[in-house]
């Protein structure tokens, strides 16, 4: 699986990309959404609230089993991406870009550094 090196990961299969104004956008990896299957329902439970790294902040939905979603850093959940509402599938087809599931405002930038880089994480998922 090709994960891009630009961006962060969690040990919960999430990743982070930093937009460089303070804020970060969050989806799952391309590994998470093809060990899901097919995803049928995205739940985010948090807009507008101040989350903490390690907190749920949501769930997703496959035909097989439901998995909680968790933040990668400490912050505000500014928006969550609308079109997963109608179309969740588009984590399946775009887990990088059209799947992306929230933007966080960041409470505490430093925490970006103590995610994973992309090798480290290609090593937990091998």
């Amino acid at each position: 699986m090709n994960h891009p090196k630009e961006l962060k990961y969690t040990r919960e299969h999430e990743w982070v990309r930093d937009n460089g104004d303070g804020t970060v956008t969050v989806g799952i990896t391309d590994f998470a959404q093809n060990e899901l299957g097919d995803i049928v329902f995205v739940e985010i439970d948090k807009v507008g609230e101040p989350v903490d790294k390690d907190d749920t902040f949501g769930t997703v939905e496959a035909v097989k089993t439901v998995s909680e979603l968790y933040m990668p850093v400490t912050g505000e959940i500014l928006e969550w991406n609308e079109a997963l509402e109608d179309e969740p599938e588009l984590i399946n087809e775009d887990p990088y870009g059209k799947g992306w599931m929230i933007k966080i405002k960041l409470s505490e930038p430093a925490q970006l550094e103590e995610l994973l880089t992309v090798d480290d994480y290609n090593e937990i998922i091998a």
